[in-house]
């Protein structure tokens, strides 16, 4: 993927100016909405990055989760403490399922010694 390339960091600048640029022409977007948006654009960008890189993707994908619930309830989203606890526990579950299947053992099975059954 060559849009990315070597310059996350810019496309990151890019986003903020954009969000600023909307604000200053008439978009109620208050200061703590724009940090928001930009805290869900470097989850975003990193995502990308770790998907790139074929590392890390599963912490990738919960922050991005995080900063996505953060840019609901910035913008309205009106769920109590606890039911962002539960959506994001959900979305960690579901990471751990799916990296566990991503993960393969160093050592073949055959190659690690078993217990002697009725010793």
């Amino acid at each position: 993927m060559k849009l990315f390339n070597r310059e996350p960091a810019l496309w990151l600048g890019l986003v903020a100016i954009g969000v600023k640029l909307l604000a200053a022409f008439g978009v109620d977007v208050t200061a703590t909405q724009q940090a928001v948006i930009n805290a869900v654009a470097a989850a975003l960008v990193g995502l990308i990055l770790a998907v790139m890189a074929h590392d890390a993707i599963g912490a990738a994908v919960l922050g991005f989760a995080q900063a996505a619930l953060a840019l609901a309830v910035g913008f309205g989203l009106d769920w109590s403490a606890e039911q962002q606890a539960v959506v994001l526990a959900a979305a960690a579950a579901v990471v751990a399922m799916w990296d566990r299947t991503q993960i393969t053992a160093p050592v073949p099975a055959a190659s690690v010694p078993r217990p002697l059954s009725g010793v």
